[in-house]
């Protein structure tokens, strides 16, 4: 058990801004912190800390408080901004102290934080953001100006004289030194002429050069990480919630009586969330958080909440989505929609119909890949209280900016009354973002007001409440020129509410194939999706990556020659740096024994069209398949693009787990309808690979890198180039092609 904070409900109480001394974000060199702070905004701040701006407070203690709009869901981006600032301020790396920022704060404050990146500002990633990186480079090297400053006027020397180093101002000419917090009362004091520029990327000594641990990983080891399942809050009570079977179903009635009688049962509500409302602005459009009907029991504890609820007979209105009475069913709409015309226009280049008359060298096929369910280690799960001044939350949110604004939607009250208490995430992948878990918690706590409310999804209603990723399908159509590269496509791509052809119509794909026509269509389906590990990516990149694949084999070539020659046209040097790395790392073209292949795949995330943008993966795979159908992943060989990078160790671990995480999802996971539900319900029946399953090598290889000045995500885009590399080995291995996933499901005997 995890030791819990013990908070009293005075405790509960956040103290209003203060409203001595300016507040300057820093986005200019002239503004970053014009004037400094003294007294703490937040009590739990010690007496006498100094704040130099929202984003940076040094406590007398020398303890560094960085302040961190990114949610922490394992990604290491607290740690990322505990570096920045480490890199400028030359503090000790031992005491800095990441803590989340106040999204009250920032809604009272006109945006301090989330000004600096807009709708995202609150999002767990984008961690080495250009406005981001900047502006807490900027903080942290006022802060330092101000500190040398201090010591300076304190002992009579210039202060170009005196260096900051682990936490002590240090003048080497007079032996003279002092801690941080023995600067900070002379340091409120100091104006700058002119705030510093922070160091050109040549100067820096952390950044880049130290691959320092993640920040949290201490109080996880100790037990005194605190995630959204660990709260523990005076007089809490419990409730175990239960929604729609049917996505967009109705509760239409419930018997309380027998369940209210039952021991520690406090109160059995119906859960119907308000619909967003469209007229509160924020972060993302409110749509996103709509939230399902359903029942929930509350109760002095857990297990008494949940049995409960099972003793529960409830019934509900399916409503359209129960027509939907398979997957099967599902899977031939989608693949129905590829087969017709017109559609929405996503990409139209030159003139594809004339590029196909005349050629007889056609590559044609149909790809799909299912719905796939985030699997999070932790639940869904979150905490409210409601009163008549205030409602706090306690979610482990992927984007507690919008998660507030969701609870003082649903809670009816003005945004500056609700305070969002952002803990640790057991895992989000995409699935905690838009707030409709928020909205749901708040939806329940309200009709219990007085008393926090930890609202429990069980691992089965958490897996059949999910917002997953799109089921889509793909009919892909190119004529080969004479050099057996494409010059002519038409695709088609098909998917339910939420589906994207991002990865499709904005890859490098686009830029050189001259005639192109790529056309969607949305099915009516019912099933609730959302991001997953890059929004569309992954489908896109396995449809891609495997029908360029049929095209080489079409025309004869070498799958990965055949990629260099065709991706050598894009002006992004990236994409054939890291194929010809994955190519020189993994032994490709080794001579293999029958039943053993080859195959390679490249995808980028986040280029949106544009060269020199996003982050490019290219992965290798080596697969053995037995006589009697048996696959085994022997090798994987990684090679990346992200123009630049600083932490080595992160980005090799996330390099890993993406990798990792979509070999599952191409080898594993698939979500079946039956009656308009979802079926599987944990994980005896949503398989997940085994440690033994994971091929022992693993390489992850830097030689990819352009040193493009852009500091881009790594944490989506590997799990998109090992499925089709996995799959494209296959075909190598024993002349199967398999054109959807999971691969679980299909025969590979061979012989």
């Amino acid at each position: 058990m995890n030791a819990q904070p013990k908070v009293t409900r005075r405790e509960f109480v956040v103290t209003a801004l203060a409203t001595t001394g300016a507040l300057i974000i820093g986005l200019s060199e002239e503004g970053v912190a014009a004037q400094a702070q003294i007294t703490p905004w937040d009590k739990t701040n010690p007496a006498g800390s100094l704040e130099f701006s929202p984003w940076l407070c040094i406590e007398p203690d020398d303890t560094v408080l960085v302040r961190v709009t990114t949610p922490e869901i394992g990604n290491g981006v607290m740690t990322q901004a505990c570096a920045f600032v480490m890199e400028e301020l030359g503090c000790s790396w031992d005491k800095i102290k990441p803590e989340f920022a106040s999204t009250n704060r920032d809604y009272l404050n006109n945006g301090i934080y989330s000004q600096v990146q807009g709708n995202i500002s609150y999002f767990a990633g984008r961690s080495t953001a250009e406005n981001r990186m900047d502006t807490y480079m900027k903080v942290a090297a006022s802060a330092r100006e101000r500190l040398k400053l201090a010591a300076a006027e304190q002992w009579g020397v210039k202060s170009e004289d005196i260096a900051a180093e682990e936490g002590r101002l240090i003048h080497a000419a007079s032996k003279r030194s002092m801690r941080f917090g023995e600067a900070l009362s002379r340091a409120a004091r100091v104006r700058l002429e002119h705030e510093p520029r922070p160091k050109d990327r040549s100067q820096w000594t952390f950044l880049g050069k130290k691959s320092p641990g993640k920040v949290q990983i201490p109080l996880i080891v100790n037990g005194s990480a605190i995630y959204g399942m660990d709260v523990r809050l005076p007089d809490m009570v419990y409730a175990a919630v239960k929604l729609a079977p049917v996505h967009g179903g109705q509760l239409q009635s419930f018997d309380a009586d027998r369940v209210k009688k039952m021991p520690g049962v406090l109160a059995v509500v119906a859960v119907k969330p308000n619909e967003p409302n469209a007229s509160l602005k924020s972060p993302f459009p409110m749509g996103f958080s709509q939230a399902g009907q359903g029942v929930a029991v509350i109760a002095e504890h857990y297990w008494q909440a949940r049995t409960g609820l099972e003793a529960l007979h409830v019934e509900w209105n399916d409503g359209p989505g129960g027509r939907w009475k398979s997957t099967a069913q599902v899977n031939q709409a989608l693949l129905q929609a590829t087969q017709r015309t017109g559609g929405k226009p996503e990409k139209l280049l030159g003139d594809a119909q004339g590029a196909f008359k005349g050629n007889s060298r056609i590559v044609e096929a149909t790809y799909h890949t299912p719905y796939c369910e985030h699997a999070a280690m932790e639940p869904l799960n979150g905490t409210a209280l409601v009163t008549p001044d205030r409602v706090d939350v306690w979610h482990p949110s992927q984007h507690s900016q919008m998660g507030s604004f969701v609870a003082a939607d649903e809670a009816g009250v003005s945004p500056e009354k609700v305070f969002f208490h952002q803990p640790y995430v057991g895992g989000g992948f995409g699935r905690r973002i838009f707030g409709n878990d928020v909205r749901t918690v708040v939806a329940v706590a309200k009709q219990f007001p007085g008393r926090p409310v930890h609202v429990i999804w069980s691992r089965e209603e958490t897996t059949r409440q999910g917002r997953y990723r799109a089921a889509m399908a793909l009919k892909a159509k190119a004529c080969l020129g004479t050099d057996g590269l494409p010059v002519g496509l038409i695709a088609r791509a098909s998917g339910g509410p939420g589906f994207s052809v991002a990865g499709l119509a904005d890859t490098a794909l686009m830029g050189v194939i001259p005639n192109i026509e790529v056309y969607s269509e949305v099915v009516p389906l019912h099933i609730l999706t959302g991001p997953y590990r890059g929004p569309g990516y992954n489908s896109n990149a396995f449809m891609v990556e495997t029908f360029i694949d049929e095209c080489a084999h079409a025309a004869g070539r070498d799958p990965l020659e055949y990629r260099i020659k065709l991706y050598g046209k894009w002006p992004d040097t990236g994409w054939v740096k890291c194929l010809e790395e994955v190519r020189k790392k993994s032994g490709w073209g080794a001579p293999l024994p029958k039943g053993q292949g080859w195959g390679v795949g490249v995808a980028n995330w986040g280029m949106r069209g544009k060269a020199d943008a996003g982050t490019t993966v290219a992965t290798v795979a080596k697969v053995e398949v037995s006589r009697d159908g048996v696959l085994k992943i022997l090798q994987l060989d990684i090679a990346f693009d992200t123009g630049r990078i600083m932490n080595a160790d992160a980005v090799r671990v996330e390099l890993e787990g993406g990798t990792i995480f979509g070999l599952n999802m191409t080898l594993n996971e698939e979500l079946t309808i039956r009656n308009g539900q979802i079926v599987e319900g944990n994980f005896d029946t949503y398989p997940m690979l085994r440690t033994a399953d994971v091929p022992r090598s693993i390489g992850v290889h830097f030689g990819g890198l352009t040193d493009n000045p852009r500091y881009n995500e790594i944490g989506e885009p590997p799990a998109g180039s090992v499925g089709p590399a996995v799959g494209n080995a296959i075909f190598a291995a024993i002349g199967k092609r398999l054109r959807a996933t999971p691969f679980r499901k299909e025969d590979l005997r061979w012989g």
